[in-house]
This record gives C-alpha cells, sequence and structure tokens, in this order.
C-alpha cells in the first residue's frame, strides 16, 4: 500500500479569498467632465482625491470635494459616507473669501 501524500491547502481558492468590498463613484468637476473612480469602501477619500488632482493637473488644495452638499474630509471613507455604486461627488474650485464691497 502506497501513502497518498498530504494535499496542500494552504491557498485558498477563489471562493474562499475575502474580496474586499469596492465601490464605482464618479467625480464631477464645474466643467462637466466626469472621472469614475473604483474604490475599496474602507480605503481614506483622500486617495480618489489625489488622483484627481493628478489626472487633470490641479493642485488639490485649490478644490474641494462635495458629497450630497456637504464637504468631504481627506480621512473620510466611503463607508463612513454611506457611498453606493453610482454615487457622485462634486469637485469644485475652493473660494476663499467672497464678500461684496458696499458702496457709500
Amino acid at each position: 500500500m502506497s501513502a497518498n501524500p498530504p494535499q496542500d491547502n494552504s491557498q485558498p481558492d477563489a471562493k474562499e479569498r475575502k474580496i474586499k468590498p469596492t465601490v464605482t463613484l464618479k467625480v464631477k468637476s464645474q466643467d462637466g467632465s466626469q472621472t469614475y473612480f473604483n474604490i475599496r469602501k474602507t480605503a481614506r477619500l483622500y486617495k480618489l482625491m489625489d488622483a484627481f488632482c493628478t489626472r487633470n493637473s490641479q493642485d488639490p488644495k485649490t478644490l474641494a470635494f462635495l458629497f450630497d452638499g456637504r464637504r468631504i474630509k481627506q480621512e473620510q471613507t466611503p463607508d463612513e459616507l454611506e457611498m453606493e455604486d453610482g454615487d457622485e461627488i462634486d469637485a469644485m474650485l475652493h473660494q476663499t473669501g467672497g464678500s461684496m464691497v458696499a458702496k457709500t
């Protein structure tokens, strides 16, 4: 009788691997152009912001990113903001000041 050598089961098959959930988000700039990103739900959104600025030759300090009308903080994640596939992020030029000067 020959004994079968033990099988190496150290590598899980595709079904056993944990697939990290991702979400596809659309970033829309003020000129109407759209860029799509596929990002892990637990990834910090600064990665998306930096990638958008790099692709569009923008300085990250000049843009504000908004989701549902609220500014996104760099350390937030899609999970924290309850983002779903297809949600839209607005990339707006950051404006400082803007008060009117009254004539006398």
